[in-house]
């Protein structure tokens, strides 16, 4: 998946992000913590621009949101437990972020962007909820330019230093790798469910 994400975002670069990037707020598990930085290290390159990743990643997180609260003001839990689990959708995804949207309600939405598994899932009860669509994509965008930026960053960073760590970039190509990979597992890890519960 570590490959098929950086030759995909290599490959098309801008385009790429913006589709991975809705698909992970539609709830593919597309993490941002490797997309948006992997678009950093390729900026650092000379090889795309920092603020276009910015502002792509932000706008297909609003795209990729409206779609998930279309989807669960539509249809609901059903298809989202149905169909959703194909995905990687599990109740206890859920649970989780619809805890954190009673408790803070609109505010969840702003603050979800920035907590890992939260961001992707808290559209779902925003739209089971049918809260105030202006309101929610406001707040969804405000909440995810921050985050896509703090990314991006990190990447951009890691790229323009690259060189003085560890000899040219493409020499570093494994280390880049691990580091995702080790992204990917704590991703996956935190967002399993728990021992017990149900599916």
């Amino acid at each position: 998946m570590t490959a098929a994400v950086s030759n995909f975002i290599a490959g098309y670069g801008l385009l790429a992000v913006f589709v991975l990037m809705v698909g992970e707020s539609c709830g593919f598990p597309f993490p941002s913590e490797v997309i948006m930085p992997t678009a950093g290290v390729l900026a650092a390159a000379g090889h795309m621009n920092l603020v276009a990743a910015i502002i792509a990643g932000g706008l297909a997180n609003l795209v990729g949101s409206l779609i998930a609260y279309w989807v669960a003001a539509r249809f609901g839990e059903p298809l989202l437990l149905g169909p959703g689990r194909y995905i990687g959708i599990r109740r206890h995804h859920l649970e989780l972020a619809d805890g954190w949207f009673r408790r803070w309600g609109l505010l969840a939405v702003f603050l979800g962007r920035v907590l890992p598994v939260i961001r992707t899932y808290i559209s779902f009860p925003a739209g089971l909820a049918r809260i105030d669509l202006a309101k929610f994509s406001v707040l969804t965008l405000v909440g995810a330019l921050p985050w896509c930026a703090a990314l991006a960053l990190v990447g951009y960073v890691l790229g323009r230093n690259y060189d003085r760590i560890s000899g040219p970039l493409e020499k570093g190509a494994i280390a880049i790798a691990l580091l995702v990979a080790i992204v990917i597992v704590v991703w996956y890890v935190r967002g399993r469910e728990p021992r017990g519960g149900k599916t």
